[in-house]
């Protein structure tokens, strides 16, 4: 029974992969080449100069808030985030999968498996309440461990009053997870 179990959680895992790789491989290319986006780097940088960019604390004490300029976009961090995590649900589907180990190993590989897959679905529905409830332009969440980034593209100035509103919004979504930086990036 046990056996049966998990085999239908692995093809579950495995069906879920695949869709996400179809959609990746399917999804709109990105417009810059490597060659482009290290340019708009560079520029990016030469622009910012030697000014550093402003920081603050928000009330909880614990959490940085700061402006940053930097050129990588947030599609291109995303794919990064969702490859590397795909790389290590696909190690864990392995060890899951494998004949040699315990079954208590690879109860463990299925738990972490659900716990990568659901940090993304929670960085998702993060990233998309940040865009319609409280209107920014992108959002990008990443859940790391027990810590949580949260960077927004906004055209206004940052401020403490809209730190906190998305710290609420976060641990309101995510729960115990720690919330070590907020970034709100200009847009253009």
């Amino acid at each position: 029974m046990l056996l049966k179990k998990q085999t239908v959680w692995l093809l579950t895992m495995l069906s879920l992969v695949i869709v996400l790789s179809v959609y990746y491989i399917t999804s709109e290319p990105q417009s810059q080449t490597k060659n482009d986006f290290a340019s708009t780097t560079e520029k990016a940088k030469e622009k910012a100069g030697s000014k550093e960019n402003p920081t603050a604390t928000s009330e909880d004490g614990k959490t940085t808030v700061t402006e940053t300029a930097s050129g990588e976009g947030f599609e291109s961090l995303r794919l990064k985030l969702t490859d590397t995590r795909n790389q290590q649900i696909e190690e864990y589907e392995i060890q899951a999968g494998s004949a040699d180990l315990p079954a208590i190993k690879k109860s463990e590989a299925l738990d972490k498996i659900a716990e990568l897959t659901e940090i993304g679905r929670k960085e998702e529905i993060l990233e998309a309440l940040l865009k319609q409830t409280m209107g920014y332009e992108d959002a990008l969440v990443r859940a790391d461990g027990d810590h949580v980034r949260v960077t927004v593209k906004t055209k206004e100035k940052h401020s403490a009053k809209a730190a906190n509103e998305i710290i609420q919004l976060v641990r309101s979504e995510i729960g115990s997870m720690k919330i070590t930086a907020v970034e709100f990036k200009p847009a253009k």
